[in-house]
């Protein structure tokens, strides 16, 4: 600790003799920076006082002024930007919870709207929008040129109204129109459910309800299992979940750790870091925990995934997640307006940062596409041959009926296992290594 701060005095004293030596140098870079900057500004009055009087038709000047604010955000980075009144009450009413519109997260790329995800149980879900795709027009009308906000204002309308999207998708060789019919989203935060022995939490969002809904939902699912003795473990399921509020992803990683560090972040300058670190109690009581992610696994997901995962209290499963490793700060500003502005970059506890790099998986499982048969049936099932079947077979008279009745129950499960698989592969995968790690008791599980 006395080398620590020797250092920094040691490094203070060496700026200031620096600082002395350079006053004059440095107060000429200064004024000229300053000079630089006064010519720019009156470089952008100009050219704003010319296109009101010359350009070819009249200009609304609150909407020009707009535009040159928000292309000086949006020059910076994906994530920041300029939010009309309107834009930063939509925002407002999206993180509480409840909003219109087609329930798809989106972000920018070289100019074109890209899916980070669909939300669940969303028109946009329901159309077969995927993670990934890129959306490159709207009824026809291109989006390319246009700021996100005015691309995802096109994408609103009337709750039952129908929208048609054109997508790009890897893998297709054409773009596609996808037909949506606009709905009012309500997000609910977590959903929970069980699944053999294992508690399954969907996550889909990060807003101000995820960490009650966790918690209030992990109690219902424990309780209907008959208390955790009955459970092989937790899948927390954060496929397809784009993120959201920063204190939550804290609330759900400090969930199930007891100490040490979830996500520290650092700005600018070393005042503007803050580090959040976890409190005694775990909601899982030790049980092992799954974690699910994908690509389109962003912000708050890749919190919680990199939490769990640098601290070995989780094993993450699935597929390198979406990279988004920075944090933005909403700025309100006059007239009810907001700017959105990236002001850190956060790290999980190892020190690591993913930005652009995301979370890579412990196993990595991929989600298989769903194929139809090349004749279009489905094959018969053949009846198993088993010793049973075999005519003049001998019974089986050492078991008790109830042992008979618990192989059946136990057979009942893994064939329900077997089915998920076909419906959701990457989760029946989640849940197989809790009921291995489970098997193989607690000196294999997590600690």
């Amino acid at each position: 600790m006395k080398k620590m701060i020797l250092a920094a005095v040691g490094g203070a004293t060496l700026g200031l003799v620096a600082t002395t030596q350079l006053a004059g140098p440095v107060l000429a870079q200064e004024t000229e920076s300053n000079t630089s900057v006064y010519e720019q500004l009156d470089l952008f009055g100009d050219i704003f006082e010319r296109i009101r009087s010359n350009y070819v038709e009249e200009v609304d000047d609150r909407e020009l002024i707009e535009a040159a604010i928000n292309g000086m955000l949006t020059s910076l980075d994906p994530h920041s930007s300029y939010l009309s009144p309107d834009a930063a009450q939509r925002m407002r009413v999206s993180t509480s919870g409840e909003f219109g519109g087609l329930g798809i997260e989106v972000t920018q790329e070289e100019g074109w709207v890209k899916v980070v995800s669909p939300m669940d149980g969303t028109p946009a879900e329901a159309a077969g929008i995927q993670a990934g795709d890129f959306i490159t027009a709207v009824d026809g009308e291109s989006v390319l040129g246009l700021t996100l906000d005015e691309a995802v204002t096109m994408m609103r309308g009337p709750v039952g109204a129908e929208i048609i999207v054109t997508v790009v998708r890897e893998g297709e060789a054409e773009p596609f129109d996808v037909s949506i019919i606009r709905d009012t989203i309500k997000l609910t935060a977590v959903r929970g459910r069980t699944e053999g022995n294992a508690v399954v939490m969907r996550i889909t969002t990060f807003n101000e309800q995820t960490f009650p809904n966790l918690r209030d939902g992990m109690e219902e699912q424990v309780a209907e299992a008959g208390g955790f003795e009955n459970i092989d473990g937790i899948v927390l399921d954060l496929r397809n979940n784009p993120g959201g509020l920063l204190s939550q992803a804290v609330y759900v990683s400090d969930a199930f750790l007891d100490a040490g560090e979830i996500v520290s972040t650092r700005g600018r300058q070393l005042a503007d870091g803050d580090r959040f670190n976890a409190t005694p109690g775990d909601l899982a009581e030790g049980k092992p925990i799954v974690v699910l992610i994908n690509g389109g696994s962003a912000s708050a997901s890749e919190i919680v995934a990199g939490a769990l995962q640098d601290h070995r209290r989780a094993i993450v499963v699935g597929t390198n997640s979406f990279g988004k490793g920075s944090v933005q700060t909403v700025v309100p500003l006059s007239q009810d307006g907001a700017m959105r502005l990236t002001t850190a970059r956060y790290y999980t506890p190892s020190g690591r940062s993913i930005q652009s790099l995301g979370i890579s998986p412990d196993i990595i499982v991929e989600q298989p596409l769903v194929r139809a048969d090349d004749d279009g049936e489905e094959e018969e099932d053949r009846p198993q041959r088993t010793e049973a079947g075999l005519r003049g077979a001998l019974e089986n008279d050492s078991l008790t009926e109830d042992e008979i009745r618990q192989i059946e129950e136990d057979r009942a499960r893994a064939e329900a296992a077997a089915a998920l698989r076909e419906d959701d592969y990457q989760l029946a995968y989640a849940i197989d290594i809790l009921k291995g790690l489970n098997a193989l008791g607690p000196v294999a599980g997590m600690e």
